[in-house]
C-alpha cells in the first residue's frame, strides 16, 4: 500500500517523503532536521545489529553492543586525536602534521546517544532497559571526554547551572537572612 500521495498539488517531493516515517509523509508534515536525524541514527543502529554476527535483535541489545557500535563508528571520524607519544599532544591547534588517527569527536558521539536513547523508547523499548542509558555507556563517554580534552590541551568543565531570578529575601523574611547570599552563584573571589 503507498501512503506517499501522487498529486502534483502535494508540497513533499518523493525524495522528502521517501526521508520521512508514513504518517509524516502521508499528512505532509515536515520533521524536524533533529527528528529526521534521530531517524537516520536509529535506522544506522537497526543495519548495524542486522549486520552484526550473529545478528542481534533489539531486544538483546545490552550496553556492551552499544559499546561496540561506537567503537565501529570511530573509523569513520575527522577529528585528529594526538597519542600520548605524539610531540602535538595536549596542544590545541598543533603547527604540522603527525600521523595520529581521525576518532569521532566526544560531542558527536555523546548527542548520537542522545538521539538513539530517545528514539528507543519512542520506539517502544521500555526506560528501564535503555542499552543507550547504560553507565557503561555513561563512563565510556565520560573517559572519552576527558581523554580528548587531554589530547588536545582542552579541559571541558563542567557548566554551572544559571538559577532564575530569586525574589529579594529583605521582602520575603523581613530582612533576617541566614547568610550564604547566592549560593547558585560564583562571585569570583568578589
Amino acid at each position: 500500500m503507498n501512503l506517499i500521495p501522487t498529486s502534483p498539488a502535494t508540497s513533499v517531493s518523493h525524495h522528502q517523503a521517501a526521508e520521512q516515517p508514513p504518517q509524516a509523509a502521508a499528512v505532509g508534515v515536515q520533521l524536524s532536521r533533529y527528528e529526521n536525524q534521530k531517524r537516520r541514527d536509529w535506522n544506522t543502529f537497526g543495519q548495524y545489529l542486522r549486520n552484526h554476527r550473529p545478528p542481534l535483535t533489539l531486544s538483546r541489545c545490552s550496553g556492551a553492543h552499544v559499546l561496540e557500535f561506537l567503537r565501529y563508528l570511530d573509523q569513520f571520524g575527522k577529528t585528529k586525536v594526538h597519542n600520548a607519544p605524539c610531540p602535538f599532544f595536549g596542544h590545541p591547534n598543533p603547527p604540522g602534521p603527525c600521523p595520529c588517527p581521525l576518532r569521532q569527536a566526544w560531542g558527536s558521539l555523546d548527542a548520537l546517544i542522545g538521539r538513539l536513547r530517545a528514539a528507543y523508547e519512542e520506539n517502544g523499548g521500555p526506560p528501564e532497559s535503555n542499552p543507550f542509558a547504560a553507565r557503561a555507556v555513561r563512563l565510556y563517554l565520560r573517559e572519552l571526554r576527558d581523554s580528548q580534552a587531554k589530547a588536545r590541551g582542552v579541559s571541558y568543565d563542567k557548566k554551572k547551572r544559571k538559577r532564575g531570578p530569586q525574589p529579594h529575601r529583605a521582602a520575603v523574611d523581613g530582612g533576617a537572612s541566614s547568610g550564604g547570599g547566592d549560593r547558585g552563584f560564583d562571585h569570583g573571589g568578589l
